[in-house]
């Protein structure tokens, strides 16, 4: 392994938030069988005493969660100058099994790490805990996947061998390699332009459209996911080829090197942020008939849709200038 201070502190951070979610955990299940608001047991007052430190905790685990991704993927691309072969983060990922998975399960958790937040945070506004149930079985349903991701970013990192030769991401992202971004690829420009130009249009258009009259939260939120999907396809097949103004190159990690002045990074952030703001407006749905959060709840999905619609316009800008700019015709 290589001991390098952004590896160690991804280690770190990720044993800290294993150990304390599998904690919060054991109380999660406390909570779902015993909590009872109208009981004054010595049990209940010990719950509410101590979900508001657990909940704290966990809120700290998952904010480093978030963090944790962009913190990996410039681990990666900093590592592929050790390989043979490796020219940014995809040869790094590519230098044993673990990479590409361990990559794939941080931005999962980015996104449900997320979601628990915007779910704790609403809960913490109404006065008699109405969303604690709630956010202790997402809990329990997220543990799971966070415990997988440690356990392949551990691996990752653990079996990263020096001499082995891996692979550029001029031979991984193209039409006749194998697996799904190869099939992305292979899919002619124009197609996928107009697919994401229109859903693009068609979720700030909701996004707007709910805002001003609180309907249609669930479109707005299955179109915010849809096009998140559609964007990362996107990056493959023609705006990264824009960016380098070459029309075989696909790779989505070069965009984090200093030549292309670090686009990746603020790339990444406006897909992934709009993505879980517009998804957390919908997942609070649900809950807008409960009477501690007539007022407050509202408000919360107003400001995230904001998120999204300020998040999804700033990367649809980019992607246009960027296409201006370029002298690379398709």
């Amino acid at each position: 392994m290589f001991f390098k201070p952004a590896i160690l502190a991804l280690f770190a951070g990720s044993l800290l938030t294993s150990g304390l979610l599998v904690g919060a955990a054991f109380f999660g299940a406390k909570i779902l069988l015993h909590w009872n608001l109208h009981s004054g047991s010595e049990l209940q007052l010990n719950l509410e005493r101590r979900t508001y430190l657990i909940s704290t905790l966990v809120a700290y685990a998952f904010a480093f969660q978030l963090l944790s991704f962009f913190l990996f993927i410039f681990t990666a691309d900093h590592l592929h100058d050790f390989f043979a072969g490796a020219m940014c983060a995809a040869g790094s990922l590519n230098a044993n099994s673990w990479g590409y998975p361990a990559v794939t399960l941080k931005v999962v958790n980015f996104l449900l790490a997320g979601l628990w937040l915007v779910v704790n945070y609403t809960d913490n506004k109404g006065y008699d805990y109405p969303l604690i149930r709630k956010k202790y079985v997402l809990l329990l349903a997220i543990t799971p996947v966070i415990l997988s991701e440690t356990i392949a970013q551990a691996n990752y990192f653990l079996h990263l061998e020096p001499e082995v030769i891996t692979s550029c991401c001029g031979t991984l992202f193209t039409a006749d390699a194998k697996g799904i971004a190869s099939d992305i690829v292979a899919v002619p420009p124009l197609p996928m332009e107009i697919i994401f130009s229109a859903s693009m249009a068609a979720t700030l258009g909701s996004g707007f459209y709910f805002y001003r009259t609180g309907k249609a939260g669930y479109l707005f939120s299955f179109l915010t996911l849809l096009t998140f999907l559609i964007a990362i396809a996107s990056l493959l097949s023609f705006i990264s080829p824009y960016i380098y103004e070459l029309p075989t190159h696909h790779c989505p990690f070069c965009l984090l090197q200093p030549e292309y002045h670090y686009i990746g990074y603020p790339i990444y952030l406006s897909i992934l942020g709009g993505a879980l703001a517009g998804m957390g407006a919908g997942v609070l749905m649900p809950f807008r008939a409960i009477a501690s959060l007539n007022k407050s709840l509202p408000a919360i999905q107003k400001g995230l849709t904001i998120v999204t619609l300020i998040f999804y316009s700033s990367f649809t800008l980019m992607v246009v200038y960027q296409i201006i700019i370029s002298n690379l015709k398709m």
